[in-house]
């Protein structure tokens, strides 16, 4: 296939990058330390680790998992939200040659214990705030050790004694837990220090990560991702933005969770720049974020649309100094165009929109940094990535056509763990690998993505996406959040449906449909409206769940129904 998109890449980006300079994580990790030794790595709430402390304390942790029979393949599960500690435990690991399986800290124990089972995770890494949940499933999963760390145990005194005592008795977030031969992480680093560090000889080919993907349409399915997945895909991205960013002197605020392969990339991305990388435990809470952001002359910045629209929003926005900042860096969910339009007049730097999916480390395309305004698309496809539009039959479609977004790379997963049949419907017969989200490529190369397969909604016939009507939707400005979703119609099967939550309380339904005929085709206007007293159901990383939305309407319906019944029976 041509690569047509290569014509619109930016002056220095190149067509390849080179695969074979690091034969795995452990050894760019070594050689980011060796070259950056006194720069700072990592801060959070206050406290900071240089790469020579980091590097030292992987180390350590490293010798400890070796101590204890972890052995080159075995999987450890880490369960941590962005604390200093999950760059200690995560380069640990990795240094181990173990494969690390990160779980989402707000997972019930059910969720827990199922990727545990699944991954044959042998051993943990968690915050005590979450042990309770493990305890509860511990002994039906294959965990034979358990590391606990505190929330401010790697920040510096008396800082660190104050939050951990604010933690455990103020705010009741850490309730209590007995797990016997549990260790603390403090413990394990000391048991470690004097111990040789293992050297387990890792090749591009050896698991890094099994990455498990949200499981909102079935049981979470775990990705099986090399050390040759993330080294490409951190070489990829590092390609795509080094002309930007100057080595070993840049400061990046990453609010978005770790277990996330989005932010996990790009931070390790971050770190393969020399970047200053600081952490930030809890986004949601954004008047701390905003508090936080006043204290950092940060030069870039990830998040996703509602973190963005969340910071436009917040109070003291306008006191955040953002004369350094050179890119911000939007994926995890599409970026809706009024929120891409308020950052830009805000701050005067464009958000660089990307495109990825867990199955491939996940970039697979992003816009260029030199964009000026809003392009509306996912970009082009990065360095060594082809990308494909293909029909239901596995041909490609003419440019300008709708198709399923397909991608061939050294990014690209092995399969998914323990699940071949699975791993053969992600992947076409020529090995292209389907996202399972439906977009068409324009002639410069640029991609632009329409919707997802699973969501598409077929109204008389004609297929409608619902990221369309949402992007237009959200331009209202009365509109603070809202979903696209089908609904049951006598007419014809499917209408669309929107569930709206209000930036403006006077707003109404009959001035949501003017504003839709105005800017969308008359098939396209949705038939039902319906506001939201709640905020709308969203993902760990604030993705609106329209699945989610959809079972919570439909119950609706339901629970009205019945109530009509009953009263007409009466």
């Amino acid at each position: 296939m041509e690569k047509i998109w290569l014509k619109s890449y930016p002056p220095g980006v190149p067509a390849e990058v080179d695969l074979d300079r690091f034969n795995s994580l452990s050894d760019l990790l070594a050689w980011i330390a060796d070259r950056f030794p006194s720069q700072d790595a990592f801060s959070n709430q206050g406290s900071t680790l240089s790469w020579e402390r980091l590097d030292t304390l992987a180390r350590q942790f490293a010798a400890y998992l070796h101590k204890i029979g972890l052995r080159k393949g075995d999987r450890i599960a880490i369960m941590l939200p962005n604390l200093l500690q999950y760059p200690v435990g995560l380069f640990g690991a990795l240094r181990a040659g173990c494969v690390v399986v990160n779980v989402n800290p707000q997972y019930t124990a059910q969720e827990l214990q199922y990727q545990l089972n699944d991954s044959g995770a042998s051993a943990i890494l968690i915050l005590d705030n979450f042990a309770h949940t493990l305890e509860r499933v511990l002994d039906s999963t294959p965990v034979r050790h358990v590391i606990t760390t505190r929330v401010a145990d790697m920040l510096e005194f008396p800082r660190a004694t104050l939050v951990n005592i604010s933690v455990k008795r103020v705010r009741y977030t850490a309730p209590r837990w007995n797990i016997s031969g549990a260790v603390t992480l403090a413990e394990a680093l000391r048991e470690g220090e004097n111990v040789t560090p293992p050297d387990p000889k890792l090749g591009p080919e050896d698991t890094a990560f099994l990455q498990y993907t949200g499981g909102t349409t079935g049981m979470p399915k775990g990705a099986i991702l090399t050390h040759r997945n993330l080294v490409a895909n951190i070489e990829q991205t590092a390609a795509w933005v080094g002309g930007a960013l100057v080595a070993g002197r840049e400061t990046a605020v990453v609010p978005l969770p770790l277990y996330h392969i989005f932010a996990l990339t790009v931070m390790l991305m971050f770190c393969r720049l020399g970047a200053h990388v600081v952490l930030i435990t809890n986004p949601r809470d954004v008047p701390s974020l905003v508090r936080e952001l006043k204290q950092i002359h940060f030069s870039a910045l990830i998040g996703l649309n509602t973190l963005f629209d969340g910071l436009l929003n917040a109070r003291d926005i306008n006191t955040v100094d953002t004369s350094a900042l050179k890119i911000a860096i939007a994926g995890g969910l599409a970026l809706q165009r009024s929120v891409a339009e308020r950052w830009q007049a805000r701050f005067g730097v464009p958000i660089i929109e990307g495109y990825g999916l867990t199955e491939a480390a996940p970039i697979v395309c992003a816009n260029p940094l030199n964009l000026q305004t809003y392009s509306g698309s996912i970009g082009l496809p990065l360095p060594s990535t082809d990308v494909a539009l293909l029909d239901d039959e596995g041909d490609e479609v003419p440019l300008g056509e709708v198709g399923e977004i397909c991608v061939r790379g050294p990014q690209v997963m092995k399969g998914y763990w323990n699940m071949p049949d699975e791993t053969a419907l992600a992947f076409t017969d020529d090995g292209w690998l389907r996202s399972g989200d439906m977009g068409y490529m324009m002639d410069d190369g640029y991609i632009k993505l329409v919707d997802s397969k699973k969501d598409v909604i077929v109204v008389s016939g004609y297929k409608v996406f619902p990221k369309e009507i949402e992007d237009v939707v959200a331009l209202h400005p009365g509109v603070f959040e809202v979903a696209a979703i089908r609904a049951p119609d006598e007419q014809s099967d499917e209408a669309v449906k929107i569930v709206v939550v209000k930036r403006d309380p006077t707003l109404s339904a009959e001035q949501l449909i003017e504003h839709c005929k105005k800017n969308l085709p008359l098939s396209k206007v949705p038939k039902y409206v319906r506001f939201s007293s709640v905020p709308l159901p969203k993902s760990s990383i604030g993705k609106i769940l329209r699945r989610v939305v959809m079972e919570d309407e439909s119950q609706l319906a339901k629970t009205q129904q019945n109530a009509s019944a009953r009263k007409a029976s009466r």
